[in-house]
């Protein structure tokens, strides 16, 4: 892998706090809204920038990005952001619950990206991958970092273990309970480079559309200046690298919204005929190869023997698609059919029962989290993995530290 140092622009220390905000694709306009009001240092007035505008204003009006741009220049201009003097690598470290992982923050080439040096595992929608692309080249900035990860290099984990000796540069825990600290690497940057040199591969872990996004602007730059060289800030984008043992996906539970004309009673003989189905004692699969479905009030435990060969196949996302959301339930694409809903499994598996009990919807499925080995071997494979398949938990902070392309 290719890595470098950059001059972030970050908050002055006592901002941090104020200023960090959840990843733009987390939080909906009017969450968004809610989130920075009365805060004007919140970092969601540059990466959402339709909260400061009408409501009759379309998210990807010219005036949006616009306001984006008019935002971002604001917070340097009264010195809540700050350029830092020389280009830096940092360390970033979270903290939910009993839970940590500590990534080194850097600047990644896009040709890794092009050449699956850094690897993707799922489909991005164009519509989103324009919008993030204009955000970033009217900004000319990474407003956001993507969430990498890789297999765990003991060097790195020595270097990453280093830099926590020194006194952090922030350390705050945000509004939901996580602890952020960021550590800034004051030795030589040549360690750093070299070890992730011996890195052969790192893999979106969340961000597909940042990346994307990163990758086109650069690519837009690049066929806008005829004096290009390769040695252009804007071949580089924001990343968090995180090693892969220290990492916890959550689960992305299913809810559907009928039975697909079913009686509750034939419906349950139909997932008896294709899953081992018992009643269970409570929302929590034991392990892979179950699920645990809520109907009628009660949680059933389905499992089965059979393992596909094919990494995708054998996910238990894909199982149940395949042999109960599909052909009982005709959830026949679950990217677009709008009888099925995904809740990420932050929200615990009360909001299963909540949504069921109250009518939204016939059936919850809870599912055993994915692990990062299986997304990795599936980035290995060139597949893709089904829509909603990984919650990464805890989220990285936006605005943090900011990359600029020039």
């Amino acid at each position: 892998m290719l890595v470098k140092p950059f001059a972030a622009l970050r908050p002055v220390p006592a901002k941090a706090n104020v200023l960090a905000s959840v990843p733009y694709d987390v939080v909906d306009t009017a969450e968004a809204r809610v989130l920075a009001a009365g805060n004007p240092d919140s970092f969601l007035h540059v990466s959402r920038p339709e909260i400061d505008l009408p409501d009759t204003v379309d998210i990807h009006d010219d005036a949006v990005y616009a306001q984006g741009v008019k935002a971002f220049k604001d917070l340097q201009s009264r010195g809540v952001l700050l350029r830092e003097p020389g280009e830096r690598f940092y360390v970033y470290r979270q903290t939910m619950g009993a839970h940590s992982q500590t990534g080194v923050v850097a600047c990644c080439h896009i040709e890794d990206y092009a050449n699956d040096i850094i690897r993707k595992h799922e489909k991005t929608r164009k519509d989103k991958e324009d919008d993030r692309t204009r955000h970033c080249l009217e900004l000319n900035a990474n407003s956001g970092p993507v969430f990498l990860t890789y297999r765990d290099q003991a060097a790195l984990d020595a270097l990453v273990a280093d830099a926590q000796s020194a006194a952090p540069l922030y350390d705050f825990t945000a509004v939901d309970g996580v602890r952020h600290t960021v550590w800034r690497v004051e030795g030589p940057a040549a360690p750093w480079a070299e070890a992730f040199r011996d890195v052969p591969l790192a893999y979106v872990a969340d961000g597909h559309h940042r990346a994307a996004a990163a990758f086109r602007s650069g690519q837009q730059r690049r066929a806008a200046n005829p004096a290009h060289t390769g040695d252009e800030e804007y071949n580089w984008f924001l990343a968090v690298l995180f090693p892969a043992s220290q990492l916890k996906i959550l689960p992305y539970n299913r809810c559907v919204a009928d039975l697909n004309g079913f009686a509750p009673e034939a419906f349950l003989e139909n997932v008896s005929a294709v899953f081992t189905t018992e009643p269970a004692d409570g929302a929590e699969p034991a392990g892979p190869r179950e699920v645990r479905m809520f109907l009628r009030g009660a949680w059933h435990k389905l499992t089965w023997d059979e393992v596909a060969a094919d990494p995708v196949g054998r996910l238990d996302v894909s199982v149940l698609q395949d042999r109960l959301l599909a052909p009982v339930l005709g959830i026949d694409d679950p990217r677009t059919n709008t009888r099925i809903s995904f809740v990420g499994g932050i929200r615990g598996t009360g909001e299963l029962v909540k949504r069921v009990e109250s009518g939204r919807d016939a059936v919850a499925f809870s599912m055993y989290p994915v692990t990062v080995e299986q997304m990795m071997d599936i980035a290995d494979a060139g597949q893709i993995m089904p829509p909603k398949s990984t919650w990464f938990e805890p989220k990285l902070r936006s605005g943090l530290l900011v990359h600029t392309l020039d």
